[in-house]
C-alpha cells in the first residue's frame, strides 16, 4: 500500500511541476519546438533540470540491490532498436509537435476541461486501445 501512496505523491508533484514549468501549456511547448521561427528557449532550463535530477537519481539508485518500496527493479531486457520502437517514437514526436502535448502534461491539463486536452487524451486512449487490439491480433495470427 505504501507504494501506491508514493506513486500518487510522485505523480502529484510531477503534475505540479508540469504546471509551474509551463509544460502543460501547449503554446509554450510549441514555441519551444519552433526552433526555426519564434523559438521560446525557456523550457531548456526545465529539460536540463530534469536531466540533472534523473542522472543524480540513477547514480544513487543504481548502486542499490533493490528499490526501497519493491522487491526488485523492473528494468527492460531488450536493448535493440527495431521498427516498432522507431515508428512509435515518430508517432509520439509528430503528435507532440502538432498538439503541443505529451501524455503527462495532457493528463495534467485535463484539470482545465479544455476541449483540446479532452480531445487529445481521448485520442491518446483510443490509440492505446487500438494498439492493444492490433498487437493481440498480430500475436494470434503468428506474425
Amino acid at each position: 500500500m505504501s507504494a501506491l501512496y508514493s506513486a500518487f505523491g510522485a505523480g502529484f508533484v510531477f503534475g505540479i511541476g508540469l504546471w509551474i514549468s509551463g509544460m502543460a501549456n501547449p503554446e509554450k511547448v510549441l514555441g519551444f519546438l519552433d526552433v526555426t521561427g519564434n523559438w521560446d528557449a525557456s523550457l531548456t532550463l526545465v529539460m536540463g533540470s530534469a536531466v540533472a535530477v534523473t542522472l543524480t537519481g540513477f547514480r544513487f539508485f543504481s548502486s542499490r540491490k533493490k528499490p526501497i518500496l519493491e522487491e526488485k527493479f523492473e528494468l527492460p531486457d531488450r536493448k535493440d532498436i527495431d521498427l516498432p520502437l522507431l515508428a512509435g517514437a515518430a508517432v509520439f514526436g509528430i503528435g507532440w509537435g502538432i498538439a503541443g502535448y505529451c501524455p503527462g502534461p495532457a493528463l495534467t491539463s485535463l484539470s482545465t476541461l479544455s476541449t483540446e486536452s479532452i480531445v487529445f487524451v481521448s485520442a491518446m486512449i483510443a490509440g492505446g486501445l487500438l494498439h492493444r487490439l492490433m498487437a493481440g491480433a498480430t500475436r494470434q495470427a503468428g506474425l
